[in-house]
């Protein structure tokens, strides 16, 4: 099973793969590893304010990179807006429509009626903080002009199938990355504790803390909600993995299945997309060979692929039933890594990668190319740029390598990584 090439055709039945970008580097990467589209935000309207973003130029720039590379560029302009924020919003929209955005992806009311008036002809797309639970709800925002709706987090699948026999509107599902503890997303935790507002794209990730109990007569005096006393990361969900599950998603109708993680890293993103991508390919050619696509059943090197992923585990949400004490991390933030991102593809001839961890000659190390197996080679020679030689680096520096055996057909962009022994 290889990755192909990145074309913005659909075969029969495969959804959109909606890919993250934080920052034009991590568009390039997701867009090496496959996705058929990338949402973004840019330095206004954006609920992820703490993320690089798209400057005014650099939006332009990216929507270019992506129909260079026939891949559809989708702008969030999620917030839910106060008064103020609407003061520049119509210029906004017109730039976007100049630059040539995709789609909108949009959450208040407001700005959906304003884009309608001042951009008739863009594609609009309702974000999960709209919280659509229902079929009625779905026909009503398709009434309004929305084209796709990304369904609330809450749902399980037969609630998923209902929806989709019973409206015509476009229908994207999350299927990978953080959970946020408040329904969907709706959280004022931030707001309170730290005046960071989470629906205005500045959320602290409060949820992430450790906490305790205090009783009003007893200041300073903590209980801990469990039997530990670091108190409880009571709020801390496993991450979301819909991996497996990607053939009922398919069967159910679906129109394109979302990563999140703007906000993650390049070599999250990269990976993560990576499998979702390799994922697809392999349920698509299962299908056109005449499989049922609700039969199938991934082979256990996706599983094996995904337990290298991500810092808190992973959890299926409400796909099946409503989730349980299994779905949360009590103890502590995340959870411990066994493989870390070590370096990213920068020249091919001769071979240089920027680092991103500590590497070392005689490393063991995986490069994720366009096959779910990853090349496993060793480590035998590494050089600065100007050809002094290292015996180990740190991470940010550009390293010439030599590995035993050649890496074969690498691409630039690619992602290396190696496993670490536990603490």
């Amino acid at each position: 099973m290889t990755i192909k090439k990145q074309t913005s055709v659909r075969t029969h039945m495969i959804p959109e793969l909606l890919a993250p970008a934080g920052s034009f580097e991590k568009l390039t990467t997701v867009i090496h590893y496959g996705a058929d589209a990338v949402y973004l935000g840019g330095k206004e309207f954006s609920l992820r304010a703490r993320a690089a973003n798209f400057d005014r130029d650099a939006l332009q720039r990216a929507i270019s990179y992506g129909h260079d590379h026939n891949v559809r560029i989708y702008v969030t302009v999620n917030i839910f807006a106060h008064n103020q924020d609407l003061d520049h919003l119509e210029d906004y929209l017109l730039l976007l429509q100049e630059f040539g955005a995709d789609g909108l992806i949009v959450s208040d009311p407001g700005i959906l009626a304003i884009a309608r008036r001042v951009v008739p002809d863009m594609p609009l797309h309702l974000s999960t903080q709209a919280n659509v639970t229902n079929h009625a709800s779905a026909r009503f925002w398709s009434e309004q002009g929305v084209v796709r709706v990304n369904l609330a987090r809450e749902l399980g699948l037969e609630e998923i199938q209902t929806i989709r026999a019973r409206t015509d509107v476009g229908l994207e599902v999350f299927v990978h990355g953080a959970l946020c503890i408040s329904y969907s997303g709706r959280c004022l935790l931030s707001s309170y504790f730290t005046g960071r507002n989470a629906n205005q794209g500045d959320c602290a990730h409060p949820c992430r803390y450790s906490y305790a109990l205090v009783e009003e007569k007893r200041p300073g005096k903590y209980f801990p909600v469990e039997e530990d006393h670091r108190g409880t990361y009571i709020f801390n969900s496993r991450d979301l993995c819909l991996l497996h599950r990607l053939p009922l998603l398919i069967a159910a109708g679906i129109d394109a299945v979302k990563i999140e993680g703007r906000m993650k890293s390049i070599s999250y993103a990269a990976a993560v997309v990576r499998l979702y991508r390799l994922a697809l390919d392999w349920i698509r050619e299962q299908v056109l060979a005449g499989r049922q696509a609700q039969a199938l059943i991934l082979p256990e090197i996706f599983h094996k692929e995904a337990e290298k992923i991500g810092t808190r585990g992973q959890s299926e949400n409400f796909f099946t039933a409503s989730p349980s004490s299994a779905d949360m991390i009590y103890d502590t933030m995340r959870l411990e890594q066994r493989y870390v991102p070590v370096a990213i593809v920068r020249n091919v001839t001769p071979l240089l990668v920027e680092t991103r961890h500590g590497l070392s000659l005689g490393d063991r190390i995986e490069y994720l190319g366009r096959a779910i197996e990853p090349d496993m080679v060793q480590v035998t020679g590494m050089w600065l740029e100007d050809g002094t030689p290292q015996k180990r680096v740190h991470p940010n520096t550009r390293v010439l390598l030599r590995t035993d055996p050649p890496l074969p057909s690498i691409e630039s962009q690619s992602l290396l990584r190696k496993q670490i022994e536990p603490l």
